[in-house]
């Protein structure tokens, strides 16, 4: 026998004898990939376990969620959480797992059990205390009432780290409510307030409602570039910037011409991005805890929830996964 056949043969051999990877089960997927947005709904994801979110959903059926969990969303939600190693019942199994939740919460309760009637009874007379009652014992009734409501109190929002993050109630407040400005100064009562000064300007379905992108290119702003000069000119530099992404998540786009419009070089360079290539590592944790981009964006710039205003440049996962495929030895 040759010895090309004895090789192949004890190859194959090595391959049925070696043990098949366990299936992960739709919870474990959850917890190592789709709780990332689902657990808090980051970016418009349906919540796990609230009925609200994914009811709507729902009505299509579950085949459609096994689609878009597969395939991804346009609303940015990469094919199969970005983690393109899983299998479809793995990922599938993910989605029953959040289905499942839903259902669970949305359970009726019992109704509660008959209870005996209970006769009336004549109110006896209170007895009566003394008009000297210590005041001590009084302070003790209230704290111990005080610390019952404070316990029944719902937890903070887990996202309370972003201050842009706000109901719609509680977006662009007149400076006399807005956490920043003195209330108490009369100076802050005679500043606009933002509703009023952002009334005419493109409206953004992210940070403070307003495209303030839009707003300079249609000439609805124009930001003093020097204090002291008023006709001074921006130097812009038009001049993109592509960091590739892992995975399937679209890649990030950095445009210089839309920051020096109302920046100078000096802002970023060198105290938060160091000009040279590779000399920066950007994370999603880092621009969480307000670190490189997230210096500006979550403060004073859209929040980090908008997904698709970085990750703007898609990429064709048909086409790169054969050539990785190719190089591979």
């Amino acid at each position: 026998m040759k010895l090309r056949n004895l090789i192949a043969i004890a190859l194959a051999a090595i391959v049925y004898a070696a043990p098949a990877l366990a299936e992960l089960s739709g919870k474990d997927v959850y917890i190592k990939t789709c709780g990332l947005c689902h657990a808090t709904g980051l970016a418009g994801a349906p919540k796990f376990g609230n009925a609200a979110d994914w009811g709507p959903r729902l009505t299509s059926g579950v085949a459609r969620l096994y689609v878009s969990a597969l395939q991804g969303t346009p609303r940015g939600m990469p094919g199969k959480g970005g983690n393109l190693t899983y299998s479809d019942a793995e990922v599938k199994a993910a989605v029953d797992y959040m289905v499942a939740a839903v259902k669970v919460a949305a359970k009726p309760a019992p109704p509660p059990a008959p209870q005996k009637p209970v006769t009336k009874e004549e109110p006896k007379p209170e007895p009566k205390v003394a008009a000297a009652v210590p005041a001590v014992e009084k302070a003790v009734a209230k704290s111990s009432s005080v610390a019952a409501a404070a316990d029944s109190a719902p937890a903070g929002d887990v996202n309370a780290f972003n201050r842009l993050l706000k109901t719609a109630g509680k977006r662009n407040l007149p400076p006399t409510e807005d956490g920043i400005h003195d209330p108490a100064n009369d100076g802050t009562s005679a500043l606009l307030p933002p509703l009023s000064a952002y009334a005419d300007l493109p409206k953004s379905l992210a940070g403070n409602r307003v495209n303030w992108v839009e707003a300079i290119e249609k000439k609805k702003i124009n930001p003093r570039w020097d204090r002291a000069d008023p006709k001074a000119e921006p130097v812009v530099m038009d001049l993109n910037i592509v960091r590739e992404v892992k995975g399937s998540m679209p890649d990030v786009v950095y445009p210089h011409k839309q920051h020096t419009e109302w920046l100078d070089c000096s802002n970023c360079h060198p105290a938060i991005f160091v000009p040279q290539k590779g000399a920066n590592s950007i994370s999603m944790a880092a621009i969480l805890l307000g670190e490189k981009c997230g210096v500006c964006h979550g403060k004073v710039a859209f929040p980090v929830s908008e997904c698709r205003l970085c990750h703007a440049r898609k990429k064709d996962i048909a086409r790169a996964a054969p050539a990785a495929a190719g190089t591979a030895k």
